[in-house]
């Protein structure tokens, strides 16, 4: 049978969602502690990959076991064997054709940035610019990003795809009212290429440093190149906020 498995997880110690030889990975975590509770192997197939000190608050992954367990019980034993920064939220029986990955319809990911005084205990979980930013100039620039545009631009430069057309469905900045010198930069798309998210924060810090104006993103679509964006953010802002079927 084919479980969906909705998951969260806290990426500052792992080398990325992907398994990886001789790396602790989110994948070789969840499959390490499925197959002692199982005894067989198990490979789980996530919605995308996440990189390294990336998070996780909605992750989805279908597996295919065997078993007699229900998937309350199988969630309950997952999550007293599994690392307490990896939490599984739910497990639900899907049909067999379903595929985590290329069934998505969209994907939700956002950006924290404090822009106040370095927080050494939050620097794992928000991008510490410490600057003031022009939140303003910035909103201006997510609504060019947003609808059906080639993305080449903003992927890893070495990215070999034949098709790097994307459309951002919505963007939002989310202001902090307890927190003030914190924002949240929210995307919805139907799908994200590699380091294609953190690439257009990079450019939008840019914009907000006053390094570049919103208009320029309209230029920097049409270039369909890596070298005219922004530098990459860093990982520790960015969460996967949620998968959509």
């Amino acid at each position: 049978m084919r479980f969906l498995m909705t998951f969260s997880y806290d990426g500052s110690k792992y080398k990325g969602y992907q398994k990886q030889p001789k790396a602790k990975t989110v994948q070789g975590e969840v499959e390490k502690v499925l197959k002692k509770i199982l005894n067989e192997k198990v490979i789980i197939h996530a919605s995308g990959r996440t990189d390294a000190c990336v998070h996780a608050l909605n992750q989805k992954a279908h597996f295919d076991v065997e078993t007699k367990m229900t998937a309350m019980n199988l969630k309950q034993a997952m999550n007293s064997l599994l690392p307490r920064d990896i939490y599984v939220k739910d497990i639900s029986e899907v049909k067999e054709t379903f595929h985590a990955r290329y069934h998505v319809k969209a994907k939700e990911y956002i950006y924290k940035i404090n822009m106040g005084e370095y927080d050494p205990i939050g620097k794992d979980y928000i991008y510490q610019y410490n600057k003031k930013l022009d939140v303003v100039e910035i909103e201006r620039a997510l609504k060019y990003l947003e609808g059906t545009h080639d993305f080449k631009s903003f992927t890893k430069a070495s990215e070999e795809k034949e098709d790097f057309v994307r459309t951002i469905i919505q963007t939002n900045l989310i202001r902090d009212l307890k927190q003030v010198n914190q924002i949240t930069i929210c995307f919805l798309g139907t799908g994200f290429m590699r380091y294609m998210v953190r690439n257009m924060v990079g450019t939008l810090i840019e914009i907000g440093e006053g390094k570049k104006k919103s208009e320029d993103i309209i230029d920097i679509l049409a270039a369909r190149d890596r070298r005219k964006a922004g530098v990459t953010a860093s990982p520790e802002g960015l969460y996967l906020k949620d998968v959509f079927y």
